[in-house]
């Protein structure tokens, strides 16, 4: 492993089913694909005690949490008092996900607008990442984050991001960073990609999403960290640079946005 780069899954969640049966297992194929970091989701506060104690159990897993827009209408409301003493964890470094989700839950689209701005309203008392959802809602994501923005700075990452070039350049005039996860890696995904190469590979993320959206050659299976580095490699071809250069930017960039994982290290 001493001369596999060291990347990070910047989004993953390691508390489903398909996943925490086998913790010990997937949490070491990651460490021997060169996956030394795992940001794991908390996506129902609910739900934040055991993804806490992941993280706690495992050295090399942080975590981050709020309440995922296709579950607001289902849970209660999250609370800025919730998340600011949540965010007091050494481990918590991120807030979110949240977002909007307008392909299958639209019917909650006031709630999902209200539950995004108190989460950003988090991010900004906090100093944390907001981890943002987007799907089918670009306009008003656009109009939310560029309307929060001007109240007052936030630190931001578009997870997972496959929406429109419109929607990636008003994250990245705002200063915020987009996350590559399996979807980069399909062959059908050239124009996803070429969103991706016209970004500034300062701003650029990896990630998973585990269980879901697994790269090839794991495409159609279960997804897990260890395939972060699957998707890493094909950026890598994507911005015409060399595996290992790519796995240092994105290191930096990750621990430029997520400033609380790399302090961490420092005080260990």
């Amino acid at each position: 492993m001493t001369d596999t780069p060291l990347i990070t899954d910047s989004h993953c969640h390691l508390d489903f089913p398909e996943l925490i049966e086998e913790l010990p297992e997937v949490i070491a194929r990651a460490h021997a694909a060169g996956v030394a970091r795992m940001v794991t989701i908390c996506t129902k506060l609910k739900n934040e005690p055991s993804v806490r104690a992941i993280a706690e159990a495992h050295r090399s897993v942080f975590y981050a949490a709020g309440t995922h827009p296709m579950s607001v209408a289902s849970e209660p409301m999250a609370t800025l008092e919730q998340l600011l003493e949540i965010a007091q964890h050494p481990k918590m470094v991120g807030i979110g996900e949240t977002g909007l989700d307008y392909h299958y839950t639209a019917e909650s689209a006031q709630m999902q607008q209200d539950s995004l701005r108190l989460h950003v309203t988090a991010a900004r008392e906090t100093g944390l990442p907001l981890i943002i959802h987007s799907r089918d809602a670009d306009e008003d994501m656009a109009a939310i984050l560029r309307d929060e923005h001007a109240k007052g700075a936030y630190t931001c990452v578009m997870h997972c991001f496959s929406s429109s070039p419109e929607l990636a350049r008003a994250a990245l005039d705002l200063g915020f960073y987009l996350s590559m996860s399996g979807i980069t890696a399909f062959p059908k995904s050239q124009e996803l990609r070429d969103i991706f190469a016209a970004a500034p590979l300062e701003r650029i993320l990896v990630e998973t999403d585990s269980p879901y959206l697994a790269p090839p050659p794991h495409r159609g299976r279960r997804n897990e960290p260890a395939y972060t580095a699957h998707t890493a490699r094909r950026a890598a071809e994507t911005f015409g640079i060399d595996y290992a250069t790519f796995a240092a930017q994105s290191e930096a960039n990750f621990e430029r946005l997520f400033t609380k994982v790399a302090a961490y290290k420092g005080a260990a």
